[in-house]
């Protein structure tokens, strides 16, 4: 088609491209629902996983460590406020 020229759409050819339409769309659905039903045994395998790269990522082993390792070593507390506490570490 050229630009500037449009050309009429008779109603069997929409017919015709929506027929084409729903089929590529069925395919697509079966294709995905094959693919869900072979991640399906997977799944707490991949769960765990994927909340183990978050706790990597965020940073939650060196936090851990850090909270973990700091007890030993804080000094002299000046203020606390609940849990927080200002402390001299010189």
């Amino acid at each position: 088609m050229t630009v500037g020229t449009a050309r009429p759409e008779t109603p069997e050819t929409l017919r015709r491209q929506i027929a084409v339409e729903r089929d590529e769309l069925v395919r697509a659905v079966h294709s995905m629902r094959e693919a869900s039903a072979q991640l399906r045994p997977k799944l707490p395998a991949l769960a765990a996983a994927a909340f183990a790269a978050a706790f990597v990522l965020g940073g939650g082993v060196g936090a851990t460590m850090r909270l973990v390792f700091r007890r030993g070593r804080e000094r002299r507390e000046r203020a606390r406020l609940g849990r927080f506490a200002l402390v001299d570490r010189r």
